[in-house]
């Protein structure tokens, strides 16, 4: 490989937080045209030495070259004029704003000095679009986005920068299969160009799939750097655990049989139609289905974030009227969202305000919090739940990927849950820490909570659910057993599924 291939060196980078080192003495390096994974655990660094090396992070010890000259970025807008680019993976778009205002924000074509070219920021923004061969309106507000759509709009801004150097943070923990192949179609396309990519993704799949090269972190630490054709995949779980990980998902337990929730015939008009399964009291359901399927929008239908204009909820048998999450908070159901950034937890609030929140009625005697009852459950829930934190003062935003969805988790634990609904419980954490989540919720439901669980990981759903419902274009079209449930046989499903629903 050859010296003048290189673009960016990062050489014994350091970086020290208040009693914590995050990162100590790491070197990587990027070549032009060639795909770098960054992999390890929540926590490891990975974020931190990116933050570094796009401005984000001014203060660190170390020395960054680049094309073999020293740099040292001030800030963000700094790194981006050098040509380096980050799609990261918190999502900060301005709701109000179209896609093409995102896109081109602070750069805007223009007709004359101070007049904005809509016409042409529109028409740039379609070509970008097309290259992904996405089929957005450039005019469509972010707010009216998906998480996925979202993130391909992220996407495509650092594309449009031109940058020499990408670093894509989880990019594809919210794409389809479909979205996640244009994705890469176009990382191809970049390669060629001459542009370095760092890929920091837990989808080890997707890691041997598009990269060349690989940097693994573990505690801030350098365990290794090199190609990546020279370490198995085992290998490679085990240098960023520490450990051999074997046996990710438990073993099922046997599913209850006394009926928990009934769904029948739910219907939300242009959404889902006539959709009805039931869950027995610790049993797992898994939903299973292409993104856009509806699987989300039912399950926010049944804990009351979404409307439903037919059909009927039914717990133990008993109908009930949920019109917000409120409602279904009393009777028992709780829901851990996809996005948890935007609705699982605040970042600017410690642990226990977070835990506290949407649970005052259980710690609040005539609108006064009993402190000393707080400290107690939070403490335990934390500790039931292997929350790694300094305390429960700590703020939720500085916790790794893992352990802030354990804080999701533990708002709702605290309460005396019947249904648990998991909309991707492990998106965008490490598999150690997805190992973790997968044994709660085993645990769980061997407590008699029931569980709705999507996810898009075929492999997590089929691992984990009692039974699969096949959910295509608003409709459960059928269920898997366990031991039945394939991913060959669901993909099958699905697609003449969409046949039926086309014919």
């Amino acid at each position: 490989m050859a010296e003048n291939d290189v673009l960016v060196t990062l050489k014994d980078i350091r970086k020290e937080f208040p009693g914590v080192v995050a990162l100590n003495h790491v070197n990587m390096t990027l070549r032009a045209g060639r795909v770098h994974a960054l992999v390890g655990e929540n926590g490891a660094g990975k974020s931190t030495l990116m933050k570094i090396l796009s401005g984000t992070y001014a203060s660190y010890d170390g020395e960054i070259l680049l094309d073999g000259k020293p740099v040292r970025f001030a800030h963000e807008r700094d790194a981006l004029d050098r040509g380096i680019s980050i799609v990261p993976q918190e999502l900060n778009p301005i709701p109000e704003m179209t896609i093409a205002e995102n896109i081109f924000l602070g750069r805007e074509p223009q007709k004359r000095k101070g007049i904005v070219n809509i016409k042409e920021r529109s028409r740039l923004t379609g070509e970008l679009l097309a290259t992904l061969g996405l089929d957005y309106d450039p005019e469509t507000k972010m707010r009216a986005l998906s998480v996925a759509q979202r993130q391909m709009v992220e996407i495509i801004k650092a594309i449009s920068r031109n940058s020499r150097v990408i670093i894509f943070d989880e990019p594809t923990s919210a794409l389809t299969g479909v979205e996640t192949s244009y994705l890469f179609t176009q990382v191809t396309l970049l390669k060629q160009k001459g542009i370095a990519i760092v890929f920091i993704s837990h989808k080890l799949d997707e890691v041997y799939a598009i990269c060349e090269d690989v940097t693994v972190l573990r505690d801030g630490e350098m365990i290794s750097t090199g190609l990546l054709s020279d370490v198995t995949q085992e290998r490679l779980i085990a240098m960023m655990v520490g450990r051999e990980v074997k046996d990710i998902y438990p073993p099922l337990h046997d599913a209850g049989t006394e009926p928990l929730l009934r769904v029948e015939n739910l219907s939300s008009r242009g959404v889902f139609d006539k959709v009805s399964f039931d869950i027995h009291k610790g049993e797992i359901v898994g939903f299973a289905g292409m993104m856009g399927a509806g699987r989300s929008e039912i399950a926010r239908a049944i804990f009351g974030l979404d409307g439903h204009d037919g059909g009927s909820i039914l717990l133990h048998g008993k109908p009930l009227r949920i019109r917000s999450p409120r409602d279904a908070i009393k009777n028992g159901i709780a829901m851990v969202t996809e996005d948890r950034a935007t609705y699982g937890f605040v970042r600017v609030r410690s642990i226990r305000d977070n835990i506290v929140l949407p649970n005052t009625d259980l710690f609040a005697r005539h609108g006064i919090l009993n402190r000393k009852a707080i400290r107690t459950s939070v403490t335990e829930i934390c500790r039931k739940l292997s929350v790694k934190a300094a305390g429960i003062d700590t703020l939720a935003g500085t916790l790794s990927g893992g352990n802030q969805q354990k804080v999701v988790l533990s708002k709702w634990l605290v309460r005396n849950v019947q249904l648990l609904i998991l909309d991707e419980p492990t998106r965008g954490i490490d598999v150690g820490a997805k190992q973790e989540i997968y044994r709660l919720i085993s645990e769980l439901a061997a407590g008699g909570i029931g569980v709705l669980m999507i996810a898009s990981e075929m492999p997590e759903v089929l691992s984990m659910s009692h039974r699969v419902m096949i959910v295509t274009d608003g409709r459960i079209i059928g269920e898997l057993a366990h031991a039945e449930a394939t991913q060959d046989k669901v993909m099958k499903m699905i697609v003449e599924g969409r046949k039926q629903h086309e014919s």
